[in-house]
């Protein structure tokens, strides 16, 4: 067993049941997230490394926590311009070996957008939604992540991680709908239609 195999074996000792209790939580928006739910649940449950141990692909697949702040008075929803992936994504990052997504989340949102996080009533510290997706560039890896919706005021967010991110948007959902899939985060349409109808009420955890 190389040294990397050990690290990959002592960093997998983690709360599976709970991970798998996230994700039989979700209920699906369409048939995509169906299959990726299904994806998440089987790799979760079979015992595969979940945490990314060295950047940026080892394991190939592993677990991320995206927080989606949501200005409820302004209607609007904060996007970044990621400098990696070239896309206007949610904030977020990875799930650190044995970390609770929520409590990445808690830590992530503290540093790169200096705020606390705060949980929507929508879905709680739940996530919200669920992506199996392949990265591109450099290195191609598999990102699992975990969708949160965060409440807070546009004016509370001052500063962001400049090292991270090159600009930050407040956008309504009918901006981020009328913004091109080549612009964004694969799922972000689907997302804000899942949000959307979230809102209403009807699907209120």
């Amino acid at each position: 067993m190389t040294s990397t195999d050990r690290l990959l074996t002592a960093s997998d000792d983690q709360p599976r049941a709970h991970l798998l209790e996230l994700v039989g939580a979700i209920e699906p928006w369409d048939d995509l997230e169906r299959t990726h739910l299904e994806t998440a649940a089987q790799w979760i449950a079979g015992g595969a490394p979940l945490y990314r141990v060295r950047k940026p692909d080892v394991p190939a697949m592993h677990l991320v926590s995206y927080f989606v702040v949501l200005d409820n008075s302004r209607g609007q929803l904060l996007l970044v311009a990621h400098r990696n992936a070239g896309l206007w994504l949610p904030a977020g990052g990875h799930v650190e070996p044995g970390e609770d997504p929520w409590a990445a989340v808690v830590r992530e949102c503290r540093e790169e957008l200096g705020i606390e996080a705060v949980a929507s009533p929508i879905a709680g510290e739940h996530p919200l939604f669920l992506t199996v997706t392949r990265t591109r560039g450099h290195r191609p890896h598999t990102d699992v992540s975990l969708w949160y919706l965060l409440n807070a005021d546009a004016h509370t967010i001052t500063s962001y991680d400049q090292g991270e991110f090159n600009a930050i948007r407040w956008l309504t959902d009918e901006q981020v709908l009328d913004e091109s899939d080549e612009l964004l985060d694969p799922h972000m349409h689907r997302f804000t239609c899942k949000l959307q109808h979230a809102r209403t009420g009807r699907h209120r955890r």
